[in-house]
């Protein structure tokens, strides 16, 4: 049986691998002049190749329950299992994340390439699927300068995320063109652009906060941990986890910050009152010095309302609880996010209840799968992701039907 899978990302590589080692010949067509591009940016080039605390309320789209089955049939012991025949050495932090102990995505490209090779994958780079039809006995696969035979083909060409790392629309084109359809398409783990007037002067800050994103007073989505203001707002771990919703959502959208977590607004006005009491020297300038990056310090006082010259002796207790509510909570207006080029993920894709979620075997072409970001499935950040690609790669490229 001839295998073609088009896209030779994290899923189309696993497709390939599975496929290959249960006795297919397999060719793999990647349009880019290398497999695995994409792969080698994530986890800011560290690859965050799975998560310890693994589940469904980690996944989004139409029906997220469409991806039970590829995560039961290959979960995350298993795939650390795979990783670690390959020669992976893995290591995990503390809130559950999974990357290479070389802490290189490269290694993780490396061992799947030995792999595929191994398994006997032909693996064309600099090939451009232009076109997929259905022949007599199986499929067509065409670029502009030649077409292929298959009996079998899996689509894994990813999303449009992350456009200058090779996201396309063309996985979407080529499945539509056999009659799937397509749901509207968002950009997710991407950065939230922010009314600038106070991040400006931010850039290259880095914060642990709780976030949440509001529109009014009521909060669509919640997070916690690093943020990175930007020139055009804030980007990090914690922002991702809300990029989502941010695109998603109806607006006017708000996200307010609790830069002080760990304290109640209470314990910010004391400790402001104590440093009052025992430094009434200092300026206004350096009040939350020692207690938030001195930048950010400023840019809090200035949201409040205060200059950064005057001596700190003379605020009142009204005062202080003023600034105590910029800490807990600085808001900022939203604008949107950065957009796809800007994006690790596609919210959206192929509707999933055109393909069996036992096999990921299309419902409308047989002989016909796809797996990865190409369906409407996407994750939260910190390798759900990833494993999705893994899971639903290795489901496909057993071809069953």
């Amino acid at each position: 049986m001839q295998v073609i899978i088009i896209g030779g990302g994290a899923s189309g590589l696993m497709a390939a691998i599975t496929a290959a080692r249960n006795g297919r010949q397999v060719t793999l067509l990647e349009r880019q002049a290398r497999v695995g591009r994409k792969l080698l940016a994530t986890g800011n080039g560290r690859c965050n190749l799975t998560n310890q605390n693994m589940g469904l309320p980690y996944y989004h789209g139409q029906a997220p329950d469409f991806a039970r089955p590829a995560l039961e049939a290959l979960d995350l012991d298993a795939t650390l299992d795979f990783f670690h025949s390959l020669g992976l050495l893995t290591t995990a932090e503390d809130n559950g994340r999974v990357y290479p102990y070389s802490d290189q995505a490269g290694s993780v490209l490396d061992v799947l390439r030995f792999a595929a090779d191994a398994a006997g994958v032909m693996t064309r780079t600099g090939f451009e699927v232009t076109g997929l039809k259905r022949g007599k006995k199986g499929f067509l696969v065409s670029s502009a300068e030649e077409t292929l035979p298959a009996d079998r083909v899996i689509v894994c060409c990813g999303g449009m995320a992350g456009g200058k790392l090779g996201g396309t629309r063309s996985g979407y084109e080529l499945l539509q063109a056999l009659g799937h359809s397509v749901t509207k398409l968002y950009p997710a783990l991407v950065q939230i652009k922010t009314d600038n007037t106070y991040v400006k002067a931010l850039k290259g800050v880095r914060a642990n906060a709780d976030l949440r994103l509001c529109r009014g007073q009521a909060a669509v989505a919640a997070s916690r941990g690093e943020v990175q203001f930007t020139e055009f707002g804030v980007s990090g771990p914690a922002v991702f986890e809300l990029s989502r919703a941010t695109a998603t959502e109806k607006g006017p959208l708000t996200l307010r910050m609790d830069l002080l977590p760990q304290l109640s607004l209470s314990d910010v006005e004391a400790l402001l009152c104590q440093r009052i009491a025992s430094m009434g020297e200092l300026t206004t300038e350096n009040l939350l010095a020692g207690m938030l990056h001195n930048r950010l310090g400023r840019t809090i006082l200035r949201y409040a309302g205060y200059g950064l010259t005057d001596s700190i002796a003379v605020l009142t207790s009204n005062d202080l609880q003023r600034v105590a509510k910029a800490i807990k909570h600085f808001s900022l207006p939203v604008i949107g996010t950065l957009g796809f080029d800007g994006a690790q993920v596609t919210a959206g894709g192929i509707r999933t209840a055109e393909f069996d979620s036992r096999t990921l075997q299309s419902r409308l072409v047989p002989g016909l799968y796809a797996a990865g970001e190409v369906l409407d499935i996407d994750g939260d950040c910190g390798g759900y992701n990833l494993q999705w690609a893994w899971s639903s790669g290795y489901l496909a490229g057993q071809l069953k039907v």
